[in-house]
């Protein structure tokens, strides 16, 4: 069991399945204390909050809020006097023709996607001068690079996303901050469960690994750039097993 350390902390947001779940799971067996976050599956997070506050012995919160939510936000983070790790993994899909998507859809999937980004980052900021340190990692998608049909609204924002992440590691390396984003492909979750088995088997033969991606294998590196050298700032990496390399 690793020793929890109070002063070793991380915010992950929608954290109750998927990538989120397995970041989460990563670092409390790495020993930060967690602030976990999600909007619609709150009994998951709060089960998964106590499973890893009993497996790693570090304190673990789970807390609802719609990250795209300005008031929301500044709820979470409340309650948080020190943040080392800010993971933003907070996001929504939305499928269908651009014609046929209402503004309402189209500013949900930005309020999620980016809006979230630039809340918790604002916010997390503040905390991350005080000891001129922190690093953030925004979970992006290949998408933001390389645009996809029907997806368009997801594809802008992380698109956003991308060039969020390099503004942003500009503007705090001075402070020792350190930004990036993993660009995922296509990764084994409930989002892109959507797909068909023949959609699913089709992608499989596109990607030269030959499998999806596991939500595992994002957390591990997420937590990797956790430990990286401050050097290593603005870079947008992708996680695709060799589909759009």
């Amino acid at each position: 069991m690793t020793t929890a350390n109070p002063e070793k902390t991380a915010l992950i947001t929608g954290a109750s399945r998927g990538i989120g779940k397995a970041v989460a799971q990563a670092f409390a067996a790495d020993g930060y204390s967690l602030t976990l976050t999600c909007y619609n599956s709150i009994e998951a997070l709060e089960e998964l909050a106590a499973h890893l506050t009993a497996a790693y012995g570090n304190p673990c919160q789970a807390v609802r809020a719609d990250m795209g939510s300005e008031d929301n936000v500044k709820n979470v983070f409340s309650g948080l006097q020190s943040l080392d790790i800010l993971v933003n993994n907070a996001g929504m899909a939305h499928f269908g023709l651009l014609q046929d998507m209402t503004a309402a859809q189209w500013h949900r999937v930005f309020a999620v996607n980016l809006d979230s980004c630039f809340y918790a980052c604002r916010a997390a900021v503040p905390l991350m001068l005080q000891r001129h340190a922190g690093r953030i990692i925004n979970i992006s998608s290949v998408w933001g690079i390389q645009g996809a049909s029907m997806e368009v609204a997801y594809s802008a924002s992380k698109g956003g996303m991308n060039a969020f992440t390099k503004a942003l590691a500009k503007e705090l390396a001075p402070s020792n901050i350190q930004v990036n984003a993993i660009a995922c492909g296509v990764i084994d979750t409930a989002m892109n469960h959507v797909l068909s088995g023949e959609e699913l088997e089709g992608l499989r033969e596109e990607i030269p690994a030959g499998r999806l991606g596991s939500p595992e294998e994002v957390a591990a590196l997420a937590l990797q750039l956790s430990r990286a050298p401050s050097y290593l700032t603005g870079q947008i990496i992708t996680m695709d097993g060799g589909w759009y390399t």
